[in-house]
């Protein structure tokens, strides 16, 4: 698995080769519909993409005059290349509900800048010191994100270091698929050494939502992907999920997703 893939087109996002990877992505020109989450959206000249999760893109469509850049990342190489900085959380969390930064003329030119290094430096691929120059690249680009996204939608400088560790482990049992069978918020607080109250007041304190909020978004994302899924039954997804019965399961969604089971079905 490479650690970094450069492009110049998202429609190879549902090709299989880019699952697990941290998409980047950056228009010059024309513009891009997509899906994300189960919501459209519409990546337009000087836009910035952001997805943790490149299998969540759907629907891809670009225009004839549609012109990017975008490289995609191991979330292992993101790790070791991302600056220490308690930012990457909140900035992370925000992307998580709108993967889009329009950009200003100004970030749009050290964007820009940033991407062609990148590009550049992946094809030196004889430089003794090739991977150390690529976290190098990587790390500098990340460092803009965060300082495009503080200046376009402010920071908040009381989220320290202990809240963004808890905020980051909570994170990763939700990312590793923890809530198909446990969605009670003592159930993380306990592996974090937390009690509930605690871990709420954090998630709320970092990410502006409490932390049931977060466990419902990614159980409720997930089932909508796989309510799609042809050859999955209602049954064995609400099994998946740990259900006690389809009507509790069907309940839920109509719940949490606005519509039955039955409505998702393409």
């Amino acid at each position: 698995m490479k650690d970094v893939i450069f492009e110049n087109t998202l429609m190879n996002v549902g090709d299989g080769t880019k699952d697990g990877y941290l998409c980047h992505a950056y228009c010059h020109e024309g513009e891009c519909c997509f899906s994300f989450n189960g919501k459209g959206y519409v990546m337009r000249c000087g836009d910035c993409l952001i997805v943790r999760r490149s299998e969540l893109l759907k629907d891809i469509r670009e225009s004839s005059d549609f012109k990017v850049d975008v490289f995609y990342a191991t979330p292992q190489f993101i790790t070791i290349s991302t600056p220490h900085s308690n930012y990457g959380t909140r900035g992370g969390l925000s992307l998580f509900n709108n993967p889009i930064m329009h950009l200003t003329p100004e970030m749009q030119q050290v964007c820009a800048l940033d991407f062609d290094y990148i590009r550049r430096r992946l094809a030196l691929t004889t430089h003794k010191f090739h991977r150390d120059a690529m976290i190098n690249a990587v790390q500098a680009i990340i460092i803009d994100f965060f300082d495009f996204h503080a200046t376009l939608y402010g920071t908040d400088d009381t989220v320290t270091q202990l809240y963004s560790s808890l905020m980051n482990r909570f994170l990763a049992l939700l990312e590793r698929g923890d809530y198909r069978k446990n969605r009670e918020i003592g159930y993380y607080a306990d592996l974090l050494c937390v009690t509930p109250k605690y871990l709420s007041e954090v998630s709320k304190k970092v990410s502006g939502y409490p932390a049931a909020f977060w466990i419902t978004r990614y159980t409720s994302l997930d089932i909508a992907r796989l309510l799609k899924n042809k050859h999955l039954t209602f049954t064995e997804i609400s099994d998946l999920f740990g259900f006690s019965s389809e009507s509790y399961f069907s309940r839920y969604v109509q719940k949490y997703l606005g519509a039955p089971p039955s409505s998702f079905v393409e």
